[in-house]
């Protein structure tokens, strides 16, 4: 089973940059694809981007297209979420989670999430 750990969240201010990490345990973390999604209080979970197990593939929501970057590193058992020219509507919780198969954009296509780092990105 892999259990998943997203860090790095903090305040920045509009046009700046961060990059969360997803640290994963687990022994078939390699073989598995992942996928940041994001969460505002009273909304819904939103998909973000995810990235293939062999990093050959990835793909993001038309909000975030340009201005981020998912990548991983199996060998440290990371996945990476590289966030450019923030926008103060892209303050959220931020999740990290598991596939079910690559492709899956919906929150239940996705299982093992993290408990999520918070994102404010100030005016």
């Amino acid at each position: 089973q892999i259990q998943l750990t997203e860090s790095g969240g903090r305040l920045v201010q509009a046009g700046g940059s961060l990059r969360l990490s997803c640290a994963a345990s687990g022994r078939t973390f390699e073989t598995n694809d992942i996928g940041w999604f994001r969460q505002v209080p009273g909304k819904e979970v939103e998909f973000v981007a995810a990235i293939i197990w062999t990093s050959s593939s990835t793909t993001y929501a038309t909000s975030v297209k340009g201005r981020f970057t998912i990548s991983r590193d199996n060998a440290e058992k990371m996945v990476y979420l590289q966030m450019n020219s923030l926008r103060p509507e892209d303050t959220a919780v931020y999740y990290c989670a598991v596939a079910r198969y690559w492709g899956a954009r919906r929150p239940n296509e996705y299982h093992s999430w993290g408990r999520g780092t918070q994102v404010t990105v100030s005016s």
